[in-house]
């Protein structure tokens, strides 16, 4: 299937230079003392968040399932710069935990702030069916992890796109995209020159793997 998408209408941004920091404010570096399986005394760098919650897990992705009288299953998905890797970047709406925030209350904060859905307007129409285990974000380099909320949002015939709630200094763009050609999306995303986050990569991959063998087909 070939799928076009339009350009990110967020403007141009892009990294000037790069220093060594000696110390970090939001992220620190340590040097771990660490044995192997043969005994054999080892080192290794990690970076890890100074942020951390109390609870122990640094972030939250999220998986909106909007649920449309007339329109296929999609879910909202967003692009912004990411300054590490100096590019425009495809993911799933996310954020730190706050203290004393669950991931589900998280959850449910970070997609009202990032793409609108969410919030009194509603009300009893938005709903986290589930919440994933505590999962490494790159296990080989960092502390960092997350936990993966599948949320379900119920819009009605006729009703505009929220507006999001961005704080100052966030650049966000917001694409509705129907689950079913999601990983055609994301090709289309990648043909402009634009990194897709390795989460919502494997995400889209998997529905796409299920497709192809009909798992999950009765």
């Amino acid at each position: 299937m070939s799928i076009q998408v339009k350009p990110t209408t967020l403007g141009t941004a892009k990294v000037n230079a790069a220093t060594d920091l000696p110390k970090g404010r939001w992220i620190g570096l340590k040097e771990l003392d660490w044995t192997d399986q043969d005994g054999k005394n080892r080192k290794w760098e990690v970076a890890g968040r100074k942020t951390t919650a109390a609870g122990g897990v640094d972030a939250v992705a999220i998986v909106a399932m909007l649920k449309h009288p007339s329109r296929p299953l999609s879910i909202p998905i967003i692009l912004q710069y990411r300054p590490p890797v100096a590019a425009i970047c495809v993911e799933l709406p996310a954020g730190l935990i706050d203290k004393a925030e669950t991931a589900e209350q998280a959850g449910l904060r970070e997609l009202r702030e990032e793409t609108g859905y969410g919030g009194p307007e509603f009300e009893g129409r938005i709903k986290v069916i589930q919440t994933g285990g505590v999962t490494p974000s790159d296990p080989g380099m960092s502390t960092a992890n997350m936990q993966l909320c599948t949320i379900e949002v119920e819009l009605k015939e006729g009703e505009g796109d929220p507006v999001p709630h961005l704080d100052e200094g966030e650049h966000i763009e917001v694409r509705v995209t129907p689950l079913v050609d999601l990983y055609a999306h994301l090709q289309a995303y990648e043909k402009l020159g634009y990194i897709v986050d390795a989460r919502l990569h494997h995400y889209a991959a998997g529905i796409e793997i299920a497709k192809r063998y009909g798992l999950g087909a009765k």
